[in-house]
């Protein structure tokens, strides 16, 4: 199923994963105070498994198992908890899980994404719609040097994608119809949260978002509207073939 290209006035598009290398940048950032700490911590895959603590955690929020709290909040919860797993929690201080939670603050861009966006920008409102607080997202944004006309956090919807709210709140502070936004994102939950809401959705390939031992599976077991592989700006995302 496909859209009307020309009725397209705003992309928005997801950050972790899809904009930028959340697992190299998170993992380096790990190891690198681990070590300080006197821990041997495998980078690589101790942000594996932070990472798979994101959505379930955003999910006791979205359901009403607990109330609002924001990705930093979240992000602490779930280091608190990997750091007793690992056995090395008293190595870590205050100070030390502070600047760990921090690192999903400062993550490197994939090497496409800044030329990508800009050349988007000539031609629609670029906006960075992710689930990240608001705090986060500005330096993140500001540290890659990601060219986004505006920042749409969750924190603004108070409630986290894939829940519709969280896409339609963003709609709204354009002042543009939900047909009018092109969500483009690397995942397939995000994407089917964003046609769910009404949202013209884009697929961007990411094959190595969890390394490159890893075979990227969800690229095969879902239909997006589009296909988008490389460049976000890439002339094959402006058709209708699906993966």
């Amino acid at each position: 199923m496909g859209f009307d290209v020309g009725a397209i006035r705003v992309v928005a598009c997801d950050i972790f994963g899809t904009t930028v290398d959340w697992r190299t940048g998170v993992a380096g950032q790990v190891a690198a105070i681990a070590a300080e700490r006197g821990v041997a911590l495998e980078g690589e895959a101790f942000a594996d498994d932070w990472r798979e603590r994101y959505l379930p955690s955003m999910q006791r929020v979205s359901s009403g198992e607990r109330e609002w709290a924001y990705l930093d909040t979240l992000h602490r919860e779930s280091l608190d908890e990997l750091l007793e797993l690992h056995g090395v929690a008293d190595a870590f201080d205050e100070d030390a899980r502070r600047r760990l939670v921090r690192a999903w603050h400062r993550l490197p861009a994939w090497d496409d994404s800044v030329d990508g966006l800009a050349g988007l920008r000539e031609r629609y409102v670029v906006a960075a719609l992710s689930n990240g607080g608001f705090a986060l997202l500005t330096n993140l944004v500001k540290g890659a040097g990601l060219p986004f006309d505006c920042i749409l956090s969750a924190e603004l919807a108070r409630t986290y994608k894939p829940e519709p709210e969280a896409y339609l709140t963003a709609v709204r502070l354009l002042d543009v119809e939900p047909a009018e936004v092109l969500m483009v994102a690397a995942h397939k939950w995000d994407i089917d949260g964003a046609r769910g809401a009404g949202l013209a959705t884009a697929f961007l390939e990411r094959p190595l978002e969890k390394g490159p031992s890893l075979p990227p599976t969800e690229r095969t077991t879902w239909k997006a509207t589009w296909s988008c592989a490389g460049s976000v700006n890439s002339p094959s995302c402006w058709s209708s073939r699906r993966p």
